[in-house]
């Protein structure tokens, strides 16, 4: 079975992208390229890392309304991206119109709630409950709108695995025991989260910021050993 653990590659230099996708690339299922090596390197960046043969989750978080999203997911989909995120609070018209245009195998999934933001964030951004109440509003209306799964933190996947039977549930802000939170508020391991129902594990610095970034990965891999998912990974 491939790995649930896509490493993050948040640079926007190319070559140490490439280098880090080489160290890790026998220890994870994927790469997660988001806003920042997009926006230096573009598709052809993307071209590139994918010509090593993992899956690449392009996270863009896209959200505007539907005809551009739309439009933008088509252009995306030359590129053959395994998952793609756009943000839930879209709207029902923006997630159908993203996931009509995907391409054939491409996992359409939406951000719900950060994982650097916490209740208090929400209330002052006017939204009313706590995190896992608003992940579970957006997933009803994601599911709702056709597309594949969620982001969410490792904190409300169980809840929402369970009434979302073979959805895909995409799980960032994990850290290993003992390490540094960084700017993430609500966090967990990756066993944990992957024993909640998580279907994909995003890591980011616990691997690509490690001494022997291969090493890393590979005490990932082995932590997972004996933790099944409650959904088929990705």
């Amino acid at each position: 079975m491939t790995s649930p653990v896509y490493v993050a590659i948040d640079t926007p230099d190319l070559e140490t992208a490439r280098a880090l996708a080489g160290q890790v690339r026998d220890h994870v299922g994927g790469l997660k390229l988001g806003l920042e090596f997009f926006a230096a390197n573009g598709p052809a960046g993307v071209r590139e890392l994918g010509a090593l043969g993992l899956d690449i989750f392009l996270d863009l978080k896209l959200h505007d309304i539907p005809n551009t999203v739309g439009k933008a997911v088509a252009a995306l989909a030359p590129l053959s991206p395994a998952v793609l995120t756009v943000h839930a609070a879209g709207g029902h018209a923006m997630l159908a119109a993203a996931k009509a245009a995907a391409p054939a195998g491409c996992k359409v999934v939406a951000v719900t709630v950060l994982t650097s933001l916490d209740a208090a964030d929400l209330a002052a951004a006017g939204v009313a409950g706590s995190p896992a109440e608003q992940v579970r509003r957006l997933a009803d209306l994601t599911r709702n709108a056709g597309c594949d799964g969620i982001v969410c933190s490792g904190e409300e996947v169980a809840a929402v695995a369970e009434a979302w039977p073979g959805g895909t549930f995409v799980v960032p802000g994990l850290r290993p025991a003992g390490a540094d939170v960084g700017d993430q508020k609500r966090v967990m391991t990756p066993a944990e989260a992957l024993g909640r129902g998580a279907s994909i594990l995003v890591i980011g610095r616990p691997i690509t910021a490690a001494p022997d970034p291969a090493e890393a990965a590979r005490s990932i891999a082995a932590s997972l050993a004996h933790h099944s998912p409650l959904t088929a990974t990705a």
